[in-house]
């Protein structure tokens, strides 16, 4: 039994683990890889087992809109969603740092609902907590100034590194916020006037926030 597999899924019953371990298929993904396009058939799901991959939306002009990041012990809601319907994917899913993975194959997703109760607790959960991260960003698009999306928008970048150092230009900011790096560094200067952030070259230090 992989150890491993077990620390990042401790949900997961023997049983399901096991399964995983016989019925999975290993995957490495390099950083700067596309795993999902927009309007791609999608045929399996997969376990993130390490590195961090970027989930967003790509308008007909290239541009991009962040939504969430999937780290280890996590899995694409929505990619299961269109796995399960036999649907195109909606999002783009991009290697920020090398990643190992999981391949789940749809057949075995809709087996395992059926065959394993912490196998439909995990999606069931998946779901829920992607939708409540989608609303939350829904909301900051709806209610809130550019300054204040700005400031969630580093508030998750730090939840999801764990880190207050933020290896981000500001123009990869203004690509998922789907705005333009002028506004973003203007932006970031007046936050930083305020104590809330220090500027570095293509990195930045969160203080206050």
């Amino acid at each position: 039994m992989n150890d491993g597999l077990q620390q990042l899924f401790p949900s997961f019953s023997t049983d399901l683990l096991q399964a995983i371990t016989d019925k999975g298929v290993d995957q490495t993904a390099t950083a700067g890889s596309v795993l999902m396009r927009t309007g791609q058939y999608i045929k399996n799901t997969v376990l993130v087992t390490s590195g961090k991959i970027k989930i967003y939306r790509e308008d007909a002009d290239g541009g991009e809109f962040f939504m969430y990041y999937l780290q280890p012990g996590q899995a694409c809601a929505i990619s299961m969603v269109c796995a399960t319907k036999s649907e195109k994917s909606q999002i783009m899913a991009k290697v920020v740092e090398e990643a190992t993975l999981i391949a789940i194959p749809l057949p075995l997703m809709d087996k395992w609902m059926m065959e394993h109760r912490s196998w439909y607790e995990f999606v069931i959960d998946t779901y829920r907590s992607r939708f409540e991260e989608v609303l939350e960003v829904i909301d900051s698009i709806a209610f809130r100034a550019m300054d204040e999306r700005l400031e969630f928008y580093l508030k998750r970048q730090k939840e999801s590194c764990g880190c207050n150092d933020l290896k981000l230009s500001h123009q990869e900011i203004a690509s998922d916020l789907n705005t333009s790096r002028e506004v973003i560094s203007r932006l970031l200067k007046k936050m930083e006037q305020h104590g809330l952030v220090q500027l570095h070259r293509n990195h930045i230090e969160l203080l206050k926030i």
